[in-house]
């Protein structure tokens, strides 16, 4: 270690090795800070002499340990760390609130970072919205962080994204909200390329390039809803769905990623679409504990035949 570096500092790094190994002996500690066993005693003299406590023991499990309690230096996150902590709490505690002890908590964390560093954690904290967590599909910290900036500065972006089939293209936004829905990550958008509202996944967004042009997102945008309702609209497959039963018995049973439900004479209908019409039959509508029939989209209608086939199938006659 060069001659250069100060008592100071070696004690300090002593202190990390101290952290992270319990149990060093003198000469290992010496062969990490690149000094004698002689020196190496003298700096864990210094940390004694600083108040901190650090025990040592002879034979086999011997070696030098910090005591209970002892006052720790505060600890340092880079940004990617830090972004990451975020989006773990994000990702396990999405109903958190002002009241709530975790988010209070990952609040002081986020006041003890350093500015630069904090202030991209607390851009992700205020600006990614969270639907409870069911699985798990976590982003590229740095597209995200560069995300969040974009929408904390309204700025338009270039995004470069890789669609499900495997291709890529490029896509002018306006970048609203990040949503976290069910573990997954999206970017709710004004498109400029389809000219329409969009939802991206995260995780399949590569590329983030900034503009110097603005937006303004929408009056009273509620991010959650907003995904929510426009997951269940623009797919490939149609879908209308009547209910015999009233709007307020079924409204519970049903998500918003299934389409819009509106009341009609004593029952309601869901008017929405799908991609998945296996999916949206055996996991969704089979749920709802009501009566229903499939008025519209073929696809639908089919899913839910194949479905009942099946389920018959599984109780034969007597």
């Amino acid at each position: 270690m060069p001659s250069e570096i100060s008592p100071t500092a070696r004690a300090l790094r002593a202190l990390e090795v101290l952290q992270t190994r319990p149990g060093t002996t003198a000469n290992e500690l010496a062969d990490r800070l690149g000094v004698t066993e002689r020196a190496a005693r003298r700096y864990v003299e210094i940390l004694r002499e600083a108040g901190i406590p650090v025990s040592s023991a002879r034979g086999p499990h011997g070696g030098y340990r910090l005591g209970r309690g002892t006052r720790l230096p505060p600890v340092s996150f880079t940004q990617t760390e830090a972004l990451g902590l975020v989006m773990a709490v994000l990702d396990g505690h999405p109903d958190a609130d002002g009241d709530d002890l975790v988010d209070t908590a990952l609040g002081k964390v986020i006041r003890a970072l350093p500015e630069d560093v904090g202030r991209q954690a607390a851009a992700l904290r205020e600006h990614a919205s969270a639907a409870p967590d069911r699985f798990a599909a976590r982003p590229d910290t740095t597209v995200t962080s560069e995300l969040v900036a974009a929408i904390a500065a309204r700025r338009r972006v270039l995004v470069t994204y890789r669609g499900e089939s495997g291709s890529e293209w490029v896509a002018e936004v306006d970048p609203w909200a990040v949503v976290v829905r069910y573990g997954r990550w999206y970017l709710l958008c004004h498109s400029h390329r389809a000219g329409a509202t969009r939802t991206y996944r995260v995780d399949r967004v590569h590329a983030v390039e900034h503009t110097d042009r603005g937006f303004t997102p929408p009056d009273g945008l509620d991010p959650v809803a907003a995904l929510e309702e426009h997951l269940g609209t623009g797919w490939q497959f149609t879908t209308r769905v009547v209910f015999d039963a009233p709007l307020a018995d079924v409204a519970p049973w049903v998500g918003a990623q299934m389409g819009r439900l509106e009341a009609v004479d004593d029952g309601c209908v869901l008017v929405g679409s799908t991609r998945n019409p296996a999916m949206y039959a055996q996991e969704w509508l089979a749920s709802v504990p009501y009566p229903f029939r499939v008025e519209g989209g073929p696809e639908l209608r089919e899913a839910v035949r194949a479905l009942a086939r099946r389920f018959a199938e599984a109780v034969p006659d007597p």
